[in-house]
């Protein structure tokens, strides 16, 4: 999870456009945007991430529209 203005941006920056990235997401290339949800401001967005990080596996899963 996580909050971002420009998701397109942020998801090359994961995959690596331009620097180097964060040590998880650079051993886990590449990546792969399953779910975005927009918020009205970034308070809500926290509150949502926090939600979200809350869920379990399998709730998680069905957010994403994944398979278990």
């Amino acid at each position: 999870t996580g909050i971002t203005t420009d998701v397109v941006r942020r998801v090359a920056e994961h995959n690596g456009a331009g620097a180097l990235g964060a040590r998880y997401t650079r051993s886990r290339r590449p990546v792969k945007l399953v779910h975005v949800e927009p918020a009205a401001d970034r308070a809500e967005a926290t509150r949502r991430e926090a939600a979200i990080k809350q869920l379990d596996r399998a709730r998680k899963l069905a957010l994403c529209g994944c398979a278990p």
